[in-house]
């Protein structure tokens, strides 16, 4: 098995399923790729279908979208989404919510985790978004996580892939300075902290390559 990623700094995508296969217990060769440099878009594309990062490639069958790579390492791994049917059911649409929602905050507060830009990035549609991920973040503690099960500090107890889902958001939140109140800035905190989170973020710190159109605030 490999997984294809881009620049770890950068890459929101590669981000969300490289922690699925990580918690998947699956073992894979990590094949990094800088993004927007000569050659890499045909690096890619000897890989990856789509030209894009991530792809999942288990022998020989690609997978190169990061919810679909989540759902196919599910099958592997069944851990990966919640065992009772309601909060699966929740974990399955709050993830397909983050995969194609917050399109402004996605533009405005990009994923880059070596720079401080606390107050950057801010307007009436990004706080529109913010409050809805805090949201779902409060309801899927409230509901499925602190009561329901108390086995993590995760959306819905233990480690999922909808934490996959929601990590670069977390990533986000710190570099742009963003404090969530109540059950919604535990569960940032339990994110920041674990271990693949922090083993991710010290690989972006030791990147070298830079990518101006990425580093929205100098």
């Amino acid at each position: 098995m490999k997984l294809i990623i881009g620049n770890k700094n950068y890459s929101s995508w590669s981000l969300r399923a490289w922690l699925a296969a990580k918690a998947s217990g699956q073992q894979f060769e990590e094949i990094r790729i800088a993004l927007f440099i000569p050659g890499s878009r045909e690096r890619i594309l000897s890989h990856s279908p789509s030209g894009k990062v991530p792809c999942l490639i288990d022998h020989g069958l690609a997978i190169w979208d990061s919810l679909a790579i989540c759902e196919y390492l599910a099958e592997k791994a069944p851990g990966l989404w919640p065992a009772d049917t309601a909060a699966r059911a929740i974990a399955r649409a709050v993830s397909a919510e983050m995969h194609s929602g917050f399109t402004d905050l996605r533009q405005h507060m990009t994923m880059n985790i070596r720079k401080d830009y606390t107050g950057q990035g801010h307007n009436a549609a990004v706080d529109a978004n913010i409050a809805r991920i805090e949201a779902i973040w409060n309801d899927c503690r409230e509901r499925f996580g602190t009561r329901a099960n108390p086995a993590g500090p995760y959306l819905f107890g233990a480690f999922s892939a909808a934490d996959a889902m929601y990590a670069p958001v977390c990533f986000r939140f710190k570099t742009y300075g963003v404090r969530p109140a109540a059950a919604a800035g535990e569960y940032l905190d339990a994110m920041l902290a674990h271990p693949l989170m922090q083993e991710w973020a010290a690989a972006a710190n030791a990147e070298s390559e830079s990518i101006p159109s990425e580093d929205l605030y100098g």
